[in-house]
C-alpha cells in the first residue's frame, strides 16, 4: 500500500433525494454540513440509483457491481452471498481500519461483515435504546405511532439524544477517538433517515411546518389514484397518493426535518476542532440509496425511475494532493457501482476483475470523459425498464408497454412526457432501440424477434443462467 494513504468516511442516507440538499437550490431545506462537502469537492448532478431499492443500491457499494451484474433488479430480502472481493475487504487488505456505524447494509445475515472488522448497526441502536428508555428498543423506535413505510407523522417521542440519528453520530465519534492510529481508517457510516417514520426531533418538524415546504411536482401525464386505487393497498404505506393538505405538508415537513437534523448531527463530526481532526487527509463521500417520490406525480416511497426517486445525492471532497477542483459539478451520468474502483482509483490500488463500476476519478480533476457510458440503465422488478443519458431519459413500462420519455436538461422535474407528443417520435424509437440492445438477451424475455414484449412477470433476481 502507498505510504500516506488518506482516511476514508463514506457517509449514507437513506431516501434521499437528489434535489434535497442546499447546494442544488433547495427553496427551503437548509443542509450547510453537506453543502460543505460540495464546496470543498466535487457533485455529481446526475448520480442515479441503478435498482431504486434499498439493498440492491447496498450491494452495488459493497461489490462495485451494478444490479445487472450482481443480479438483484428488485427487492429481495434474506439472500446470501459472498466469494466477490468488496470494498471494505480490499481496503481491509491493504492495511485499512474497517468499521461500519448505524442502518445496516442489508447484508445477510445481518452480521455478515463482508469487509468489515467491526460493525455497529439497527440492532445494536436498539439494544441501546432498551437500555436507556422505559420499555424494548423496537417499541420505543415506533412509539410515536408511525411506522416504517408510512407517510404519517409524529414528532420524535422520546429525548433528541435518543434518536437513532444522534446515537449513529455518537458512535461515530467514539470510533474515532478509539481507532488505531496506525492505520488510516474506512468508516461507512448510514443514517436510516429519511427513511420513514417520519418523527424528525420537533425542533426540526416545527422549522418547516414554519417556513414552508414546496408543492410537489405533478405531471401533466400524471393522474391521481382513482377511487378505490389504495384500499387495495396499506392505505398509510401506498405507492400511490393524493393526500389531504395537512397531511401532505406534515409528510414533506416532516422529510426535511429528518435530513436537517441529520445535517446539523454530521456537523459534530466533521468540524476541525472537536470531530474528525484529520480532514484534511480525509476523503469524504455523500450518497444515499434511492430516493423518495414524496407526492411527486401522485407517488410515495421508491422503486420507480422518476427523479424524486432515482437519482440521488453524490458529493465527494479529497485532500489537496487529488487534485479535486473545489466546488466543481459534474453531470455525466454515475451509479453507486462507481464507489468502489473511485476510491481504489485514488488510492493507486488495483481494481478486481469482477468490478464493472467506473472510476469517476478523472471526471473529478476536470478530465474529459473517455469511453464513458453512453446511458445508465436503471430498473426495478416488476415495474420499469430504463435508461438515461442525463439528458434525457426514456422508461418501459414492462407490465402495460408504456412510454415515457423526459428531456431533464428543459424539464428536470418530468413535468411533460415527450411520448405523447409526435414530433418526438423518432426520439422515442431510438431510445426504445437502445433498451432492446440492453434486454436483448436476458433471460426474462423482455425481448423477442427485436421488439419489447409487455405482459411477462419477472423476479428481483435475474435468473441464473442453465
Amino acid at each position: 500500500m502507498p505510504d500516506s494513504q488518506p482516511n476514508i468516511l463514506l457517509i449514507h442516507t437513506e431516501h434521499h433525494r437528489g434535489d434535497c440538499l442546499g447546494c442544488e437550490g433547495h427553496p427551503v431545506l437548509l443542509t450547510p454540513t453537506m453543502d460543505n462537502i460540495a464546496r470543498q469537492g466535487v457533485r455529481f448532478s446526475r448520480f442515479y440509483s441503478a435498482c431504486p431499492t434499498c439493498i440492491s443500491a447496498r450491494r452495488s457499494i459493497l461489490r462495485g457491481q451494478s444490479p445487472q451484474t450482481h443480479g438483484m433488479v428488485g427487492y429481495a430480502d434474506g439472500l446470501e452471498w459472498g466469494g466477490v472481493p468488496t470494498l471494505p475487504g480490499v481496503l481491509r487488505d491493504n492495511g485499512y481500519q474497517t468499521y461500519h456505524i448505524g442502518r445496516s447494509l442489508h447484508q445477510h445475515p445481518a452480521r455478515k461483515c463482508h469487509g468489515f472488522e467491526w460493525m455497529e448497526q439497527n440492532e445494536d441502536y436498539h439494544e441501546w435504546l432498551h437500555d436507556h428508555s422505559p420499555t424494548h428498543g423496537i417499541n420505543d423506535w415506533f412509539g410515536g405511532g408511525v411506522c416504517n413505510n408510512d407517510w404519517t407523522v409524529h414528532p420524535w417521542h422520546l429525548d433528541e439524544g435518543l434518536h437513532m440519528t444522534n446515537w449513529t453520530v455518537e458512535r461515530a465519534l467514539r470510533f474515532m477517538a478509539r481507532r488505531d492510529p496506525s492505520r488510516p481508517f474506512f468508516l461507512s457510516l448510514g443514517f436510516i433517515a429519511a427513511h420513514p417514520p417520519f418523527q424528525p426531533p420537533a425542533f426540526y418538524f416545527e422549522r418547516y411546518l414554519r417556513t414552508g415546504v414546496p408543492e410537489p411536482w405533478i405531471g401533466d401525464w400524471a393522474s391521481p389514484p382513482v377511487p378505490g386505487e389504495e384500499d387495495r393497498d396499506d392505505y398509510p404505506s401506498t405507492h400511490r397518493i393524493d393526500l389531504p393538505s395537512e397531511a401532505l405538508l406534515s409528510m414533506r415537513a416532516a422529510f426535511y426535518g429528518l435530513l436537517n437534523h441529520v445535517d446539523d448531527q454530521l456537523r459534530r463530526l466533521i468540524n476541525p476542532v472537536h470531530g474528525l481532526r484529520h480532514r484534511r487527509d480525509t476523503i469524504i463521500i455523500l450518497t444515499s440509496d434511492h430516493g423518495e417520490m414524496l407526492g411527486d406525480h401522485y407517488r410515495f416511497r421508491k422503486s420507480v425511475a422518476y427523479e424524486g426517486s432515482a437519482r440521488v445525492p453524490f458529493l465527494l471532497s479529497a485532500p489537496p494532493r487529488f487534485g479535486v477542483d473545489p466546488g466543481g459539478v459534474v453531470d455525466a451520468p454515475a451509479t453507486h457501482a462507481d464507489i468502489m474502483p473511485t476510491l481504489l482509483d485514488m488510492l493507486g490500488l488495483p481494481v478486481p476483475d469482477t468490478v464493472d463500476g467506473l472510476s469517476l476519478y478523472p471526471l473529478m480533476r476536470g478530465e474529459p470523459a473517455q469511453k464513458w457510458r453512453d446511458a445508465l440503465h436503471i430498473e426495478h422488478a416488476p415495474h420499469h425498464q430504463s435508461l438515461t443519458d442525463g439528458r434525457e431519459k426514456y422508461i418501459w413500462w414492462p407490465g402495460t408497454g408504456t412510454e415515457h420519455l423526459f428531456d431533464l436538461t428543459t424539464d428536470p422535474h418530468e413535468l411533460h412526457d415527450l411520448a405523447a407528443d409526435a414530433s418526438a417520435a423518432s426520439r422515442v424509437a431510438a431510445w426504445r432501440e437502445r433498451l432492446i440492445e440492453r434486454l436483448r438477451d436476458r433471460p426474462e424475455g423482455f425481448v423477442r424477434d427485436g421488439q419489447l414484449v409487455p405482459g411477462r412477470p419477472y423476479g428481483a433476481m435475474i435468473p441464473a443462467e442453465g
